[in-house]
């Protein structure tokens, strides 16, 4: 697989994985399982994740480092609530680990793949 396909490839599971944890906040927190009958605020917490979405779709290695940091953040809190809570919000925990996870995998091996054969001069990086 050359450079290029792998850029791509890294690119699309990044924006799918995002696009999953918006997905799933949203619908965990209004209607699978939230804390209170009728939705709660705590759907909020997706609004950090649409931040990143242009930097994506416009291939920003920026957006992919700070990304790759912040997505533990809703690791923590999957990894968390999947052991404290009951069916189905412990299940949707597992999902959220998993697609941050993903997230993560994406992003790191974006960065690598671009940097990978850059010269130094080009990273910003001085000897």
């Amino acid at each position: 697989m050359n450079k290029a396909n792998q850029i791509e490839m890294t690119r699309w599971l990044a924006l799918g994985s995002l696009a999953g944890l918006i997905v799933l906040g949203l619908a965990w927190e209004m209607w699978l399982a939230p804390i209170r009958p009728g939705g709660s605020l705590l759907a909020l917490k997706v609004l950090p994740l649409c931040v990143p979405l242009a930097g994506i779709l416009k291939n920003r290695m920026y957006t992919y480092r700070w990304v790759s940091l912040m997505v533990w953040l809703y690791f923590t809190e999957g990894a968390t609530r999947a052991w404290s809570e009951r069916a189905p919000g412990n299940y949707l925990a597992m999902v959220e680990v998993l697609l941050c996870l993903l997230l993560f995998t994406a992003c790191a091996l974006h960065v690598r793949v671009r940097l990978k054969n850059t010269p130094i001069a080009a990273t910003g990086d001085a000897a």
